[in-house]
């Protein structure tokens, strides 16, 4: 992603103008800064020098009379006897086994900050996966500390966020990127503490305690410039990567909170494919883009936005294994690889994916593809049990799909051979699965050991997703092959005893998908 304005920066800013606002004087051309702000650095403004306006901006300064003006007449919007959110006690425990695995460490996890799309104009925010999962908090900037008790039993957590904006300065109206008539109130410390049933302290002094911070420390890297430059002779790279290696195992297992969200966005999901079979005829008319909007839609709708970048592959495009242009025509007689997933509120993500006849049936050629891969998902879903190795569900799907291969004429076999080379892959291309939550690609640090290497358990999450892609210029098999593309995937649970299948909502068998669109088309 596109690096984001330094933190140190944005810090700087929000302490000049929680410290006074000064009134101004025109200023000169050569004066003006290209700050989104009417606002100096705390330097210039204990000076007393003009404050600095963005580059062209229409007012030049802040009279003293308004100044004083929007001091005032402004009513106590305080919220109280807030509930705390519904993961905080799940977050707490989270917490805790955290301490549990460091103990006597100073432990620092940042949420990160804006990053920057283009200019002045950010992308929207995302706090860190380790953050949000620790805290249930979304808050730029915000940073949960955990400093180790005095007599070495356990940790005392506190989060670091940016206080509102006084009334008493002028951040809360001059500052279009953080100023609460710009972008929005957000909530007092004192709020803070009550939602996340946490401590709360003022973030803009954290990055100084840390410099004099003493004993051994840990960071969360790669969110936080600010914060790392406090850190940087008190960390290293290995210590550091067995806090976020830690962080991601700890996620492999989901608790109760956990799996209902997941449920949540597999639901949301299920709706965004009706959507999506409902226009199809409008996609039709357009384009690929017109089934990207479609599910976005609902995304935004009931969650809080889309957990990856849709793919919305029509026709070849589907042999295309991250299609994001979503620029293609749809055409019938065509498949449509939808791949997609509702991000919930709280940031867990389902990952779907269905390939549908534009048109509603599936031509001859069409359907022996993808009741292949559907065999293949069948034997991939029955494999995942508690106790049975990760590859498992990736072997068993591999085999069937290698199987069919051979049985087409398109390789040689047997099927050990074929297995033991690797050779059906020029037409499945990926591996099976993926675990999943907060992020799609969930537990990405893990250790291979504990991940594909690894053993399932009860409340593990993960797709499986084989698929057979015959690229258009493919000359190894029969033309008619050539620019399909089938995927199926779904979002398996594993339970005490085997696994429950949460996109099961959705058909999957190709007699099955035709039923499916025929009523969604007429319902």
């Amino acid at each position: 992603m596109v690096p984001g304005p330094e933190r140190s920066n944005v810090v700087q800013r929000r302490q000049t103008v929680a410290e006074e606002l000064i009134p101004t004087t025109p200023e000169t051309p050569e004066s003006l800064g290209d700050q989104d702000t009417v606002l100096d650095d705390a330097d210039e403004a204990s000076a007393g020098k003009p404050v600095k306006q963005r580059k062209n901006g229409l007012y030049v300064s802040v009279s003293d009379e308004l100044a004083e003006n929007m001091k005032s007449g402004w009513a106590d919007t305080e919220l109280r006897d807030l509930e705390p959110v519904a993961q905080a006690p799940y977050a707490a425990a989270r917490r805790a086994a955290l301490s549990a695995r460091f103990p006597g460490d100073r432990l620092v996890i940042p949420a990160g900050g804006l990053k920057t799309r283009s200019n002045d104009v950010e992308y929207s925010f995302r706090p860190s996966t380790e953050y949000a999962y620790l805290t249930g908090d979304q808050t730029e900037d915000g940073v949960l500390v955990l400093e180790p008790e005095p007599a070495g039993d356990g940790h005392r957590a506190t989060i670091y966020l940016v206080p509102r904006s006084d009334r008493g300065n002028g951040e809360f109206w001059l500052d279009g990127r953080y100023g609460e008539l710009w972008v929005g109130r957000r909530h007092s410390l004192a709020e803070a503490e009550q939602l996340l049933g946490l401590p709360a302290k003022d973030v803009r002094e954290l990055a100084e305690a840390l410099r004099e911070a003493t004993g051994p420390v840990r960071v969360v890297r790669g969110h936080d410039a600010s914060i790392e430059g406090a850190l940087e002779d008190k960390v290293t790279a290995e210590r550091d990567s067995e806090l976020r290696v830690f962080l991601s195992e700890a996620r492999a297992v989901k608790d109760d909170f956990e799996i209902g969200e997941l449920q949540k966005a597999v639901d949301s999901t299920v709706r965004g494919f009706e959507d999506v079979v409902r226009t199809l005829d409008k996609a039709e008319a357009t384009s690929e883009r017109y089934i990207e909007g479609t599910f976005f839609l609902r995304a935004r709708v009931e969650g809080n936005d889309i957990g990856y970048g849709s793919i919305c592959a029509a026709g070849p495009h589907a042999t295309t294994l991250h299609w994001v242009r979503n620029d293609g025509d749809v055409r019938p007689g065509d498949l449509l690889l939808l791949d997609a997933g509702v991000e919930t509120h709280t940031l867990y993500t389902a990952d779907v994916t269905r390939t549908l006849p534009i048109n509603g049936r599936f031509d001859e050629l069409q359907r022996k593809i993808y009741d292949a891969v559907y065999e293949s998902q069948e034997a991939g879903i029955a494999a995942v049990k508690p106790g049975a190795k990760y590859r498992d569900f990736h072997d068993a799907s591999q085999r069937v799909l290698a199987e069919r291969l051979v049985e087409w004429g398109l390789l040689e076999g047997p099927v050990e051979r074929v297995l033991e080379l690797g050779l059906q892959r020029r037409w499945t291309l990926h591996g099976t699965g993926h675990m999943l939550g907060l992020d799609v690609h969930d537990c990405a640090a893990a250790r291979t050991e504990a991940y594909v290497d690894g053993t399932l358990e009860p409340g593990m999450c993960l797709t499986v997703e084989p698929g057979l892609y015959f690229q258009a210029d493919d000359l190894t098999v029969p033309e008619e092959y050539r620019g399909i593309g089938v995927r199926i995937e779904d979002d398996i649970l594993v339970t005490e005893d085997g696994n429950r299948n949460l996109s099961g909502g959705l058909p999957r068998t190709s007699a099955d998908v035709e039923t499916w669109m025929a009523a969604v088309k007429q319902g």
